[in-house]
């Protein structure tokens, strides 16, 4: 028994965009689909039925229905349940037959069911064994779950049965695939018009909401409702409009709806619990909006965010060039002399490259201040890094200043973005250690030359977007003016142009970035470095993006040699 309407053409399953997904809900085609089978198994049980219901706009499109031979008996309690007996599927066709008509039917629409992983995945196993392709666009909405998020106060339980009786469907389920589909149809449209009512007008919109079941929050969703499907960055806040917390999004409503359902971050509950309101800023990038944030959480500082607001934890290396005998130190500000690492984001890290430099050159160690004019006593006594020979020891007059020198050189260039000496030098420590069984000394030995590692790559990629001097860079329809290490212009083709919301501070010369600088120019110049080879730029300076020609030998040098 074979009833079939059909509007659509086979459309292999592909992954919906971003645009798809915003697609306003009664643009969208819908495919309710129905199954009854001989068990809960998809391995093991069979299709017996297939009935389909094609919405638009709540309007019908065609309904589909056919019998289905499993090639098994039908279990008694099926039967009860059903009314299918094996005499009444004896003449109808196998799925396999059935399949071709049933994905022509369905096409490329959003796959509709109660409590829908059923009946997906019965499809699917039996697409699999009939090498057909998987059923539908990849998409599929459950009514239970929408159900239990709008309507469980008001019913017993979220039964198909429950929900026709208590809401009056017009259509009443049967445990008959085609009586089914269609009073799923039917609640399927009274929970869109239930979910307008939080602001859900599209698919993504309804989608987010099937997982937000339970969720303490959810009420709130309607400060969503009016958030573009843009990029841009937005902001959580409280009471008395203070801001709680600043994020980013390619999406701004996918994203801050996505804070109601799976994001289960320890600090996301009490901040729900305090949002009153949510304010956006529409941006024409992703990369435009990460900047934005950059500059409002270190303006703002907001309670919630973490990332950026610790930036008066930033410190520097400082090798004191200047001095008759040069010492490294970790200082939080710069000086106007000396060479200079960072900032960098933790004196944890900054030590760790401290203890990397010192492990491989003998830089004294002691903080004694060494005039030009100092003479060491004759009863002086070498410090105990000296005594271990791990350092030099200028206050008991045991350096040459020429060998000293020499040392204070490669320091220097170890700083500056050349450290191939160090790194080569520690990571033979490293080896040797490991050699010897020494597995815990050899752990730190590569925790430090991490550290120098990653250092000396934020080293190179703030120094390449810097000499670039003011750059003009374009990538598809975006382009973005930069100007000593700051974002201070963005536009996009296509859209009226406008000035950044959040200005620049005041472009800087200095031969050292400063601390509150430094996380907008890494943001810059990683995403530069990462698509290089896709830039259109016009720089005033040098433009040396990607850094990689200048980092493969240092990754090389930080792994063990080839045995020969």
């Amino acid at each position: 028994m074979l009833g079939m309407s059909s509007r659509s053409t086979v459309v292999l399953p592909q992954q919906r965009s971003f645009d798809e997904l915003g697609t306003p809900l009664h643009e969208v085609v819908f495919c309710v689909i129905d199954l009854e089978t001989t068990g809960g198994n998809r391995n093991e049980d069979q299709i017996t039925e297939v009935g389909a219901v094609k919405v638009q706009g709540g309007q019908c499109l065609g309904t589909f229905q056919t019998l289905v031979n499993p090639g098994r008996a039908i279990p008694p309690q099926i039967t009860v349940l059903t009314g299918l007996s094996d005499a009444l599927v004896s003449n109808a066709p196998r799925i396999g037959a059935v399949l071709p008509s049933l994905l022509e039917f369905v096409g490329d629409a959003v796959i509709v069911g109660h409590n829908v992983g059923f009946d997906v995945g019965f499809l699917r196993a039996a697409c699999e064994r009939h090498a057909q392709p998987p059923v539908g666009g990849g998409l599929a909405v459950d009514t239970v779950a929408l159900a239990r998020r709008l309507l469980r106060d008001e019913v017993p339980n979220c039964k198909l049965g429950t929900l026709a009786s208590r809401l009056r469907l017009d259509h009443q389920p049967s445990h008959r695939a085609l009586d089914d589909a269609l009073a799923t149809t039917d609640l399927l449209h009274l929970l869109i018009e239930r979910a307008a009512g939080l602001g859900v007008l599209g698919l993504d919109d309804l989608v987010v909401l099937a997982k937000l079941a339970g969720h303490a929050q959810a009420g709130k969703l309607k400060m969503t409702a009016d958030l573009p499907r843009t990029p841009g960055v937005y902001m959580f806040r409280g009471q008395r409009d203070e801001v709680l917390y600043v994020g980013k999004a390619t999406n701004l409503r996918q994203r801050v709806r996505s804070y109601f359902g799976s994001e289960d971050r320890r600090k996301i509950g009490p901040m729900l619990r305090e949002t009153q309101s949510v304010t956006h800023l529409d941006l024409p990038d992703a990369l435009t909006a990460e900047v934005i944030e950059s500059r409002l959480i270190s303006t703002m500082l907001p309670r919630y965010n973490r990332a950026g607001t610790r930036v008066d934890k930033y410190c520097f290396i400082k090798l004191d060039v200047d001095s008759p005998w040069p010492r490294l130190s970790v200082v939080k500000n710069p000086g106007p002399k000396g060479v200079h690492l960072g900032p960098l984001p933790s004196r944890t890290m900054a030590n760790l490259v401290v203890e990397a430099i010192q492990s491989a050159l003998p830089l004294r160690r002691c903080t004694a201040r060494l005039g030009r004019n100092f003479v060491a006593s004759a009863d002086a006594t070498m410090c105990s890094a000296a005594q271990l020979g791990v350092a030099h020891c200028p206050c008991a007059g045991t350096t040459d200043a020429g060998d000293y020198a020499r040392i204070v050189e490669l320091a220097a260039d170890a700083l500056q973005g050349r450290p191939d000496v160090v790194v080569e030098r520690v990571r033979d420590k490293m080896l040797q250690l490991a050699s010897q069984q020494r597995f815990e000394e050899a752990a730190s030995v590569r925790d430090r030359l991490t550290a120098l590692i990653g250092a000396t790559r934020r080293h190179l990629l703030v120094e390449a977007l810097r000499n670039a001097g003011r750059a003009d860079i374009t990538l598809g329809d975006a382009t973005w003016t930069i100007e000593w290490g700051q974002l201070v212009d963005a536009t996009k083709v296509g859209t009226v142009g406008r000035a950044l919301p959040i200005a620049a501070p005041e472009p800087s010369a200095e031969p050292v970035l400063g601390r509150h600088q430094i996380d907008e120019a890494l943001c810059l110049a990683r995403f530069f470095d990462k698509h290089a080879a896709r830039l259109t730029v016009s720089a005033a300076g040098p433009w040396t993006f990607p850094i990689g020609n200048r980092l493969p030998d240092l990754e090389r040098l930080a792994r063990p040699r080839q045995a020969a």
